[in-house]
Formats: structure tokens, C-alpha cells, sequence
């Protein structure tokens, strides 16, 4: 069929990601390609010293990344959606909603930004012998139960972000494993929530007599591949208040955006992994056994199907670079330069590719939030020279790209030193990897692994929601998701590696010395209020 047919026989399937900055829409067609998108800029707030975006933003971004979507289809095939063959929902993971019995909203959103839930995650992860990092639901949950927060007694339910949207949607209260794996630590065996975990919380709260049981607030578990509801008639008002789309569509589990990264780069088997770079940094190795030792700086996640995953996830990594590249921007427009930001970017990281391997005395912090991986609760971007320093641009770029990697590189290095696991190499995606051959040649150098990009890789989030959503009303019978992506996506994709370079992982090491050492200015500057 040409893409106006498949469309119109209701066959495209759409996968919408709820990102830090962007709510994305994309359309896959026959070939499992993009055919449309639509995007919805938003940006979380710091109110009430919690990270948070407000609720009528979610709805409001929802519609408007669809309508978006939707003018694009119009525009580029004259035709409207009626109806599709799957849907589904992503976002990012962890964080806190929880609901009272008529779904009303207690409290507002918690991100997975905050990092509030010290005390409550560093409990928990002594309690079960299991890593529960401070971003994760259950540690939200602990931190507000321990606080004495007033509204825990009238909690029904709890969930992230995807999972809210999937509800508003089809009113199913259920999540992809992926996705709750950063709620609760899940089991590959049963999958489900781990039963010894949730006995040991169960214990743990009972002296509260909270008029509910944990394993009743949590979503049902689905794995990938599973009917997980249908649009609703009040759902399909939400998200087309103009009446095109019809009701009945099936959806496919709501999923974090790890899941949807391991989707979008075929990173769903053993031994494989990938690395998203935007806002946050994050990497997702496939594991081969279980890690041998309880470590703060790695979670153990699930793949969309349910095998474990290693994550380490950083919250900062490109938004001090993004803010200096703003400040180059204004550079170029004060100078009557076109100010058009992809130039800017090109340039500058074309630039740091000529800066000195070490980046020649030069010291960046991109902490704009607290950062558990290096002990940093709260954040101060900051730059730190060397008196002796040449501070050159291409030195001072390649610093702002290192920091971006460095705080993903001391978790790594656990996984790849501490508990020998091995990676036969990473596939990169998100915006930091856009620039062809710079910050992949620089990743690969900073955590010696070889670092593909796919000629897929500025598709993202959203089009790895939309392969899931596909591969739930598209595939064979007993078929994998592995063997699904590997046959019908990805058997003939395009793709760069960059294996690491001595000289760059001599210069990252050296730079990580500094780093390091600076550490204690750097926690130091977080008096600064």
C-alpha cells in the first residue's frame, strides 16, 4: 500500500513519548519507518522545592503533540487518521503520581528529577539486599510515608507518568514490565513484582494500618507483545477533541523511556546496550547473570519482554551544554550571524573535536540538578580552569562534552571493572549524538566500548513506543521481540561505529583525575543559595 492507503485502512501505529522537554508523536507505516510526527514543547518547574509539571500540562501536551501529528499527516497525504491498528504510551520512568479512589490527583508530580527520597531509598535498598535508587516510585512512596505526608492514607493508587496517561486513555491501571521495574524491583521468573520484596514492605508498614495493601496500589505488570485495554469513548475525546478519531483502537503496554530506548537502537538482548543522551544520560546493559553485588550507582530494570537490564542513569547531562550553546547563540545574533541553532551546534562540537585529549586544564560540572551517582544533592553548574590553562574554545567545549560524560562513566566502569560485564558494544541515540562522529568518538573513548549510531538514531523515544506498539498486534506467532526488531526493523539499517581511540580514553582518564578532584568545590558551591 502507498502511505495514504495504510493510513486510511486504520493500519499506522502511533507511539507518543512523554519526554523531559518534548511530548512526541510518531506515526510508523508499513515498513516500521516514521510516516508522520507532531511535538509539544513543555519543561518541568521547581516548585516547592520538588521538580515537578503540572497536570493540565500533561493533558494539554497530550492534544497538542497529537493535533500536531495530525496536521502533519493532512499535510503530507491529504488524509486524516480515523482509526489505527495499536497505540502506545511512554515517558519518563520513575517518579510519583498517586491517586485517591476517584482517581483525583493527592499531590503534585514528582519527577524523576528529585532527589528528595534519600533517607526511604537508602532503607529500602538494605532491606531487600536490592538497589532501590532515589527516583524510583517505591522510594517516593517510603520518603512520604516517613514524612507523614497527609495524603498516604488516601492513596488508591500510584504509577508514572506513562501509566497515568494510559489510564486517562483507555482506563486499564497496568504498566509494561520496563516501566515497572522502576516502580518495584520486578522478577524475570514470575513477571511480576518480586513477592519477597513485596512481603518484606507489606511487614515493614504494617504498625501504620494503612487502609491499603501495596501489591493492590501497584499497575498490573504486562510484558511486551500484550493487549493492555482499548481506547475509550472519553479517551479518544482527549486525545482528538475534534471527533475523528473512533474509539476501540488497542493499546500495547505503557513504557518508560529505557524501554523504548532499548526498542529504538535493538538493544534487547544479552551482551547488548545502548546509551540515550539528552537531558539526562542513561545506559542499559542486557545482563548475561545477575550482578554478584548490591551497588547504589546501578539499577537493576527489565527489557520491555522482562529480562534484567543494568542501568545506570545520571540526571544531568546536556542541559548545562545546551545553556552555553544558548549563550554562543547570542553571540552569533549580537555579531548579525543567523543565530540557526543545528549550525551552532555542528560547529561548536566540530570545534571540541580539535580541542587537547585532557581538554588542556579545563573543568566542567554540568550539575544542574543533584547527581546521586557523584554524592551531589542539589546542583551548581560550574567551570573550573587551571591558572596555566590556554582556555580555548575547542578546549572548553570538549570540557562541557566530557562533563556530560562523566558522571555515566563512573557507573559504567563498575559494571565493566567491579563486575566484569561484558558489552559487545553500545548503540547511541538522543540529541547529543546528532553531530555525526563527535560526541559518539568521545563516549566511545570515555567508556572503551565501541559506540554505534543507526541512521535511525534522531527517531527516539517515540518511534521505539511505536515498534512496541506494533509488535503487539504485528507479530508472528511465539515470535520474540528480539527477533521482531531484528528481522522487521533493524535487518538492513544503516549504521556508524566508533571504536574507542588511546589517545581519547588517555585524555578522558586524565580529565576524569580533575573531576574528581574538584568534587569537593563543586558540593562545596551548593551552599550558594
Amino acid at each position: 500500500m502507498d502511505i495514504k492507503e495504510y493510513i486510511e485502512s486504520g493500519k499506522a501505529v502511533l507511539g507518543i513519548e512523554f519526554g523531559s522537554t518534548r511530548i512526541k508523536a510518531c506515526l510508523v507505516g508499513e515498513d516500521m519507518m516514521p510516516v508522520a510526527q507532531g511535538s509539544f514543547t513543555w519543561e518541568n518547574r521547581l516548585e516547592n522545592n520538588i521538580w515537578t509539571y503540572h497536570e493540565d500540562e500533561m493533558t494539554d501536551g497530550l492534544r497538542a503533540a497529537y493535533a500536531d501529528l495530525c496536521a502533519d499527516v493532512e499535510k503530507k497525504y491529504g488524509t486524516k487518521i480515523v482509526s489505527l491498528a495499536s497505540v502506545g504510551i511512554s515517558a519518563m520512568m520513575h517518579g510519583y503520581l498517586a491517586f485517591d479512589a476517584d482517581d483525583r490527583l493527592l499531590v503534585p508530580f514528582r519527577t524523576w528529577r528529585n532527589t528528595i527520597t534519600e533517607d526511604a531509598a537508602a532503607e529500602l535498598t538494605e532491606l531487600f539486599g536490592f538497589n532501590i535508587p532515589e527516583r524510583w516510585s517505591i522510594a517516593h512512596l517510603y520518603h512520604a510515608i516517613l514524612a507523614g505526608e497527609e495524603h498516604v492514607p488516601a492513596i488508591r493508587k500510584f504509577t508514572t507518568l506513562a501509566g497515568y496517561i494510559h489510564f486517562l486513555l483507555t482506563g486499564e491501571n497496568v504498566l509494561g514490565i520496563g516501566d515497572a521495574s522502576g516502580m518495584f524491583p520486578v522478577s524475570d521468573k514470575t513477571m511480576d513484582y518480586d513477592a519477597d520484596m513485596i512481603s518484606k514492605f507489606r511487614e515493614l508498614i504494617k504498625p501504620r494500618n494503612f487502609p491499603w495493601d501495596i501489591a493492590d496500589i501497584l499497575p498490573r505488570v504486562l510484558p511486551a507483545g500484550a493487549e493492555a485495554g482499548k481506547l475509550t469513548e472519553s479517551g479518544a475525546k482527549l486525545l482528538d477533541p475534534t471527533g475523528t478519531l473512533r474509539a476501540g483502537i488497542p493499546f500495547c503496554p505503557p513504557e518508560g523511556d529505557a524501554g523504548t530506548g532499548m526498542a529504538a537502537t535493538n538493544s534487547v538482548g544479552v551482551r547488548t546496550g545502548n546509551i540515550s543522551a539528552g537531558t539526562s544520560v542513561f545506559a542499559m546493559t542486557v545482563l548475561e547473570k545477575p550482578l554478584e553485588n548490591v551497588h547504589r550507582e546501578i539499577d537493576v530494570v527489565a527489557t520491555p519482554d522482562g529480562l534484567p537490564t543494568a542501568m545506570v542513569h545520571c540526571n544531568n547531562c546536556t542541559s548545562d551544554l545546551n545553556a552555553w550553546v544558548g549563550i554562543f547563540r547570542e553571540v552569533s545574533l549580537l555579531f548579525g550571524g543567523s543565530g540557526d541553532l543545528n549550525e551552532i551546534y555542528t560547529k561548536l562540537y566540530q570545534c571540541a573535536m580539535q580541542g587537547a585529549p585532557d581538554c588542556g586544564g579545563l573543568v566542567s560540572y554540568n550539575t544542574l540538578s543533584g547527581e546521586p551517582v557523584i554524592g551531589l544533592e542539589e546542583g551548581r553548574p560550574m567551570q573550573v580552569r587551571l591558572p596555566d590553562a590556554k582556555f580555548t574554545l575547542a578546549d572548553f567545549m570538549r570540557s562541557n562534552l566530557y562533563s556530560a560524560m562523566a558522571a555515566i562513566k563512573l557507573g559504567m566502569d563498575i559494571l565493566t571493572k567491579s563486575e566484569n560485564v561484558k558489552i559487545d558494544g553500545m548503540v547511541g541515540h538522543g540529541g547529543m549524538f546528532k553531530t555525526k562522529g563527535t560526541a559518539q568518538k568521545l563516549m566511545a573513548g570515555a567508556l572503551g566500548i565501541p559506540i554505534t549510531v543507526m541512521s535511525t538514531a534522531g527517531e527516539g523515544g517515540p518511534w521505539g513506543m511505536a515498534l512496541l506498539a506494533a509488535y503487539s498486534v504485528y507479530k508472528n506467532e511465539n515470535e520474540t521481540l528480539s527477533a521482531f526488531l531484528g528481522s522487521r526493523v533493524f535487518g538492513n539499517a544503516e549504521k556508524q561505529t566508533e571504536a574507542p581511540d588511546k589517545s581519547d580514553s588517555e585524555g578522558f582518564d586524565a580529565y576524569m583525575e580533575r573531576y574528581l578532584a574538584g568534587l569537593d568545590a563543586e558540593k562545596k558551591a551548593c551552599s550558594i543559595k
